[in-house]
């Protein structure tokens, strides 16, 4: 029954055009399988191909000339560090480490390698010629044997994307690219941000696409999300490492900063054309009538210049061409801006109503400009979320969202995780981990007429106070 499960399971079967992600020890990498494309991974090449087909979360081996085989995981009991330890000593209290205790040069491993021997058989020769390796205990063969499989053996894993394994990837390659976001201070966001599908959220973001898809993730292709970018435009790296299919694009919008304060003011123009594109139409127009009146004809006399001008066949071919070409930049400039027009149409549309169900700020920039401004776009009584590395930013949006009003429930966390080793007898929290993880400001919106109404006292109690001051 399992491997009929598993041939019907066709999504969960790479294919080309798929993003994947590679995993090696606690490296990750994310690449699209193309044809014939030579990847580099960890000073390693190989060539995706024999991945197509098989089950994400299958180990490969890399082999001679980049290929790639399906690996067959040994059973427990049978791995190689069970079968070496057999022999090990109390402490290692008498081990020096002088760099003398192993017998194999790094010449003899080349020569290894280029005889053929795998990743596995040169690691059981490292160990054959190491004089200190049944001195030592237990634990320490194993973390010896741990570190030269990692070195040698050229085993990947094909995973598929996810939220947790593309921040991870990320944060320990990139970590500036996405303001130093870190996995599970995402995972609160998502949380506190109550992302889920069916929902209108609001994303401003500069991290490399990693939250937008992260949210778009969350929703499942349901909904709608409107991404605010600043500049010229959107940046979608992280969120295309998901491969999502065409109906989660369908859900997404965009829409620039710099017209935000249009769009509230009521004085947005969706039908004004771009003034670049006239002035370059005007441009190509002049050139235009400039190159067919410099061969034959001069501009203001109809009549040609000289019969005995000789055109050139392989100068008229080229000026033919060029032409067709500029038309052909010409209407390829202007559908794209026609969609560009059409995405900002929809995306006022959906703001125009101030009835988001959500509000997702991590940006690079000061938060809170942006914050006061995209928060009257949210429906009351829905959450919001800011990120910020530095915690002085949040401060102050916290105060200022204070004294304005219109939120309630201000909090602002910072994140803090411990990795933790956890083997027998020797469960310990890991040494080298991440000293912080940012900090989040998050609130409920309100309407700003209901805290007026509650704020002000009771009429009954302002007679009584009334009746008492003249006496």
């Amino acid at each position: 029954m399992a491997e009929c499960v598993e041939d019907n399971d066709a999504e969960s079967r790479i294919s080309y055009g798929d993003y994947i992600v590679l995993k090696r020890g606690d490296v990750f990498k994310s690449v699209q399988v193309e044809n014939k494309k030579k990847v580099i991974f960890e000073k390693q090449w190989f060539f995706l191909d024999n991945a197509v087909g098989q089950l994400h979360g299958t180990m490969f081996e890399i082999e001679a000339g980049g290929s790639l085989r399906v690996k067959m995981v040994k059973r427990a009991g049978s791995s190689l560090s069970n079968d070496d330890s057999k022999e090990a000593g109390q402490d290692n209290r008498h081990i020096v480490d002088d760099g003398r205790s192993q017998k194999l040069t790094r010449d003899d491993i080349e020569t290894l390698k280029e005889q053929g021997l795998k990743g596995q058989e040169i690691v059981q020769q490292l160990i054959d010629n190491s004089t200190t390796f049944k001195d030592k205990t237990e634990f320490a063969q194993q973390k010896y044997i741990k570190k030269k499989k990692r070195k040698y053996e050229s085993d990947i894993t094909v995973l598929k994307p996810s939220t947790r394994l593309l921040a991870m990837m990320y944060h320990g390659r990139e970590p500036g690219k996405i303001c130093h976001l870190r996995y599970d201070t995402l995972a609160q966001m998502l949380t506190l941000g109550n992302i889920h599908a069916s929902s209108k959220i609001i994303v401003f973001e500069t991290c490399a696409g990693l939250v937008l898809g992260s949210v778009m993730e969350r929703m499942g292709g349901y909904g709608s999300v409107i991404q605010m970018y600043p500049g010229g435009g959107p940046t979608r790296a992280g969120m295309e490492s998901f491969g999502f299919p065409s109906h989660f694009h369908e859900t997404l919008h965009e829409f620039p900063m710099c017209k935000v304060n249009a769009l509230l003011a009521g004085t947005l123009d969706l039908s004004e054309k771009d003034t670049d594109s006239r002035t370059d139409g005007s441009r190509d127009g002049l050139v235009d009538s400039s190159q067919k009146t410099s061969g034959v004809l001069v501009e203001g006399n109809p009549e040609p210049q000289s019969m005995e001008v000789s055109i050139d066949p392989e100068e008229e071919i080229k000026r033919a061409e060029r032409e067709k070409l500029r038309q052909q930049r010409a209407q390829e400039k202007k559908v794209k801006m026609e969609e560009r027009r059409k995405k900002l149409t929809s995306a006022s549309a959906l703001l125009q109503g101030r009835d988001a169900d959500g509000l997702v700020i991590a940006s690079r920039f000061h938060p809170c400009p942006a914050l006061m401004c995209l928060l009257k776009f949210v429906a009351p009584s829905r959450p919001f979320v800011v990120y910020c590395q530095y915690r002085e930013p949040l401060i102050e949006c916290y105060t200022k969202l204070r004294e304005q009003g219109g939120t309630i429930n201000l909090r602002l966390t910072d994140s803090w995780i411990r990795h933790y080793q956890v083997l027998p007898n020797r469960t310990h929290p890991v040494l080298l981990m991440s000293g912080g993880g940012g900090y989040l400001l998050s609130g409920t919106t309100v309407a700003k007429s209901v805290i007026k109404q509650k704020s002000e006292e009771p009429a009954a109690k302002r007679l009584k106070l009334d009746e008492k001051s003249p006496s």
